[in-house]
């Protein structure tokens, strides 16, 4: 039953805490980032927190409305810390954005739970509660916004903008990986990191990209069906997640039925692993060929960057997520997370022969936030018609990690 201390109640009445339903969201997320959105049920929760059903349904409606509760609930709190520190007209903008960034590092360290919800699990939301994330996250953008362009009057709002999504990857990107260091050096880290981001002067000139070049090359090139099936599996797998695409989705996408996908992969599992797989070989594709050019670590990292950006830009975060597809075996699981870890580890390899003060962990730590910015940045409607933007995210990426110019 839905019982806790009953000591003060009249007449030794079961009295229910006045902070029931944040107890249930907070052990649903719990559950949620273990588990995966679709592995837990409505009984699940229930039994974690010690209650029953229907107890458990006085307070959400299913477990849809526990979701938008928690990363509803994560948001509102950005956007009250950020009115808290930039709202203090006794203090000059520089002093109120160091308040807050301090605030918000420390709460993206306390709270990896919600960040990790809202960057995995937000498109299990209703198309309404999709839409009111978009409407608070641009507010909280919106007086970040403002703020940062008192500091820097030369930045278009756009501008501004940019630099401040930037930012808040840098703070979300706790969410992707599960190194760890000591509390205060990780606040430290991410400040350093967030405040040169939001600083960084953004490149003027456009320039080509590996991507354009590609295409150009690709229309002298045969596409198989199964490569069909692979770009169309990894754009539905980004757009709507894994579990919401159907093999009957991923033919219709690239004019066949769905039993006929069946004729080329013998499941959904084994497209997304196809489709994961062959981000891993344009990422080592890239890592060669700027192995064969670079003359110096900083300038392996620069290329690295160019890299990365260039083969995101056509892929979906597939590697990233594959912890969150419970179809996947474990083998294939751990499988796609060596290559990830093997390539972060170049790369924090490399980084630590540019920063020798930075330890193995926070030279990670550092990675993940660079690589994090790429992500979001890159797959952000809101950025996306940026004419500039690989070389601005270049830039920004660059700065993150701390590279020379």
């Amino acid at each position: 039953m839905d019982t806790v201390d009953t000591s003060n109640a009249p007449g030794g009445r079961t009295r229910r805490p006045w902070d029931r339903k944040a107890q249930l969201a907070a052990v649903a997320a719990e559950l949620f980032c273990a588990r995966g959105y679709h592995e837990v049920g409505i009984t699940d929760i229930a039994a974690a927190a010690g209650v029953t059903g229907p107890a458990l349904y006085r307070h959400f409606s299913d477990k849809q409305a526990i979701l938008a509760h928690v990363v509803l609930s994560g948001i509102d709190e950005l956007i009250a810390t950020t009115q808290r520190a930039l709202d203090d007209a006794d203090k000059p903008a520089p002093e109120q954005v160091d308040a807050l960034l301090d605030r918000l590092a420390a709460m993206s360290v306390d709270h990896r739970d919600v960040a990790s919800l809202w960057r995995w699990e937000r498109r299990n939301l209703s198309p309404e509660h999709q839409r009111e994330v978009r409407r608070r996250s641009s507010v909280l953008i919106g007086s970040w916004s403002a703020t940062l362009r008192t500091l820097r009057p030369e930045l278009a709002e756009r501008d501004a903008d940019l630099l401040c999504w930037a930012a808040l990857s840098v703070f979300g990107s706790t969410a992707v990986h599960s190194t760890r260091i000591a509390k205060r050096r990780y606040t430290k880290l991410l400040i350093a990191c967030a405040r040169a981001v939001l600083h960084t002067t953004l490149p003027t000139e456009p320039r080509p990209t590996a991507t354009q070049e590609t295409a150009r090359e690709s229309v002298f090139l045969r596409t198989t069906r199964k490569d069909e099936l692979i770009t169309a599996a990894s754009k539905l797998f980004q757009d709507r997640g894994f579990h919401d695409v159907s093999m009957e989705d991923i033919g219709s996408a690239t004019g066949i039925s769905g039993p006929s996908v069946y004729r080329h992969f013998p499941s959904k599992a084994a497209l997304f692993m196809a489709a994961a797989q062959r981000i891993a070989q344009r990422l080592e594709f890239g890592r060669l060929a700027v192995a064969r050019t670079a003359t110096s670590e900083a300038d392996v990292l620069h290329g690295f960057v160019a890299s990365y950006i260039e083969t995101m830009a056509s892929s979906a975060d597939l590697m990233t997520a594959s912890s969150q597809v419970s179809a996947l075996s474990n083998a294939d699981r751990a499988e796609l997370k060596r290559v990830q870890r093997d390539y972060v580890a170049e790369w924090t390899h490399l980084l630590r022969a540019v920063r020798p003060t930075l330890g193995a962990a926070e030279a990670r730590v550092v990675v993940h936030m660079a690589l994090t910015i790429a992500n979001d940045v890159i797959h952000s409607g809101r950025l996306a018609g940026r004419p500039n933007l690989h070389a601005e995210l270049a830039t920004i990426m660059a700065v993150a990690l701390g590279l020379p110019a």
